[in-house]
């Protein structure tokens, strides 16, 4: 097959194969390759070359162990953000608004997580006063800051 031109297809590059009648004659398999049509068409990502560096690297040793390593650490978060925060949808125009969403949705599982760990620690209702404040005065300023920014808009997780 001879490389005819490249083009984009919904979005995508592609490198485009033809083959004529002419091109194939006395092939043993050209009745079932190429039918009744005129030409065989293929079209190929033109980032081949890339795609196949991308899946050796992911079936090497360290490219398994990271995959694990993110399955343990990140999808689980994800996963507790969708199901019991509720952010399985963002309603924001632009990936600054969506940027901001996450930040906070990220912002509520650190301190979720954070409390839960810190109330097994107080047990006396003046220790659990005083990291309330503790964590007040900690977080007032990043959040004045995040929320007075000129793009900050509520959003919405259904």
């Amino acid at each position: 097959m001879t490389f005819r031109n490249q083009k984009m297809e919904n979005g995508n590059l592609k490198d485009n194969y033809f083959t004529t009648r002419a091109d194939c004659k006395g092939c043993p398999i050209r009745q079932a390759c190429i039918g009744k049509s005129h030409e065989k068409r293929i079209n190929i990502t033109a980032y081949k070359e890339e795609y196949d560096r991308n899946i050796e690297r992911v079936k090497s040793s360290r490219g398994r162990y990271m995959k694990g390593k993110r399955q343990s650490t990140v999808g689980p978060v994800f996963g507790t953000l969708k199901e019991f925060l509720g952010l399985r949808k963002i309603n924001t125009i632009g990936i600054r608004q969506a940027n901001k969403c996450m930040h906070l949705a990220a912002i509520a599982y650190n301190l979720k997580k954070y409390l839960k760990f810190t109330t097994n620690r107080t047990k006396s209702g003046a220790g659990q006063l005083a990291l309330s404040f503790w964590l007040q005065n900690r977080l007032r300023e990043p959040l004045r800051r995040l929320f007075k920014s000129p793009n900050f808009t509520t959003c919405y997780a259904q």
